[in-house]
């Protein structure tokens, strides 16, 4: 009698704890199951995307690819944490389908006052569809303008020149200026002085061009002959010549850097001036004509009056 009373005693602690029990290992259990899921799926995604990339020549492709496996990678992620999430609440006793319910209404009215997140994803999903920024990518959105270094269907992180990073959200972007995509032009203005021949400056630009372009170090990024344009203006102290190269993308400023080292160094040995501001004051003269003009040159270089 004493043996049965304590293993009915025992039987009915264990029954207190039974459910908790159960269901927290069951919770841990759907924890850690999604967490492996999670892993496996962006690791597979991962090494889908290296296998594509590896196969493909274009650079461009290969971003692309990069770019849409992140993406990929974030919503797995989410979807795997939302389904855990369900599975979660519902060993905890508690009723998914009044939840989604009340979340479609809550959602409503909550849209209303969240529109420009929902702007930010739906503009996000459409600039990864449309393939108009890739990571690695050179862009200028919203007033900004750097180096793609991550793509979300929130924002874009951008990194400029100096270093700086800025965080643009998608719904901002009303347009997308891309300075990375299959080729670019290195538009280059040359000043010289009005006195200059004209026909000699431009002899001048397109051999110093041709050199650039011969040069085993620039052969690759340069893709064309210099074009030129001519005289693109008359500015108040210099005649404005205009050119271009054709180059690989994201080249244009290197290029434009060295033509000009270049062209500067070809200059001064031509005796060819590259102008700067000049101011003439002219004082008048008497009505009789006495008193002789005055002249007054005054520049950057050399600002004492001459008379």
């Amino acid at each position: 009698m004493l043996k049965e009373s304590v293993i009915d005693s025992a039987g009915a602690v264990l029954s207190r704890f039974d459910g908790p029990a159960v269901t927290g290992l069951r919770v841990l259990a759907i924890v850690i199951v999604a967490w492996i899921a999670i892993g496996v799926l962006q690791r597979s995604i991962r090494a889908f995307r290296m296998r594509i990339a590896s196969r493909l020549d274009d650079r461009e492709a290969v971003k692309r690819a990069e770019t849409l496996g992140r993406v990929f990678r974030y919503l797995v992620a989410v979807i795997v944490s939302l389904i855990a999430g369900m599975l979660v609440l519902g060993e905890l006793g508690v009723s998914v389908a009044p939840i989604l319910g009340a979340a479609g209404v809550v959602g409503v009215a909550v849209g209303f006052g969240a529109q420009s997140l929902v702007k930010d994803y739906f503009t996000g999903f459409f600039l990864l569809l449309e393939n108009q920024i890739r990571q690695g990518d050179v862009v200028k959105v919203a007033d900004h303008a750097g180096l793609v270094e991550e793509i979300t269907l929130r924002y874009i992180r951008l990194r400029d020149y100096d270093g700086n990073v800025h965080y643009v959200p998608n719904g901002m972007i009303d347009s997308v200026v891309n300075m990375s995509r299959g080729f670019a032009q290195s538009v280059i203005d040359v000043g010289i002085a009005y006195r200059e021949s004209i026909d000699e400056a431009i002899e001048v630009i397109r051999e110093v061009g041709a050199k650039l372009r011969s040069d085993p170090a620039f052969a690759a990024r340069i893709l064309d002959d210099l074009e030129i344009a001519g005289v693109d203006k008359w500015d108040d102290s210099a005649v404005v010549l205009r050119c271009r190269f054709k180059v690989a993308p994201l080249e244009q400023w290197g290029v434009r850097r060295e033509f000009l080292r270049r062209l500067k160094n070809e200059f001064d040995v031509r005796g060819i001036e590259i102008p700067y501001p000049h101011l003439t004051l002219y004082a008048g003269v008497a009505k009789d004509g006495s008193a002789p003009a005055f002249n007054m040159r005054i520049n950057e270089k050399s600002p004492e009056p001459q008379h």
